[in-house]
């Protein structure tokens, strides 16, 4: 009887291990990670400095959601077309984005990053940290989540 419990407990022990084998996400190779996140951000700054609301919602997810300092979500993309509409509307006419991290977790990816925001005249409006999540839709890397906050003193 014991020894029965014994190999039922290592049957079960070893189905246990096989099911976590397979729930692991592989990660994709980090480098070439990172450089799809930087494409994506040249291709961010590229859309900010044409002034391009709607390129710029067009690069995130259709259900993305955007937290910017001192207001509520803005979520979808036709409510982060009209967020950046109204920051370009403000002068802002550059955004220069600098990834510090970059890790990945099968369809999703994690950036740690500082930003900079240029009036007209390329005075420095803004600059802070952020921080997206990014989701893989269609073999394309898009901002799912993006919050980012001033490091400028009040």
């Amino acid at each position: 009887m014991k020894r029965n419990h014994t190999i039922l407990l290592a049957v079960i022990l070893l189905a246990v291990l096989l099911l976590s084998v397979q729930c692991v996400v592989p990660r994709p190779d980090q480098a070439e990670l990172r450089e799809k996140i930087t494409a994506a951000n040249e291709a961010f700054m590229t859309a900010f400095s044409a002034g391009d609301a709607a390129g710029l919602a067009a690069l995130y997810t259709e259900d993305g959601k955007l937290m910017p300092p001192s207001s509520d979500f803005v979520s979808g993309q036709e409510a982060i077309q009209g967020f950046w509409k109204a920051i370009f509307d403000m002068g802002v006419k550059v955004a220069k984005l600098e990834i510090l991290e970059v890790e990945g977790y099968g369809k999703t990816a994690i950036e740690i990053s500082t930003y900079t925001m240029l009036g007209e005249e390329e005075q420095v409006l803004d600059k802070g940290k952020y921080i997206v999540i990014w989701k893989k839709v269609d073999g394309e890397w898009k901002l799912h989540r993006d919050i980012f906050n001033s490091s400028m003193p009040l």
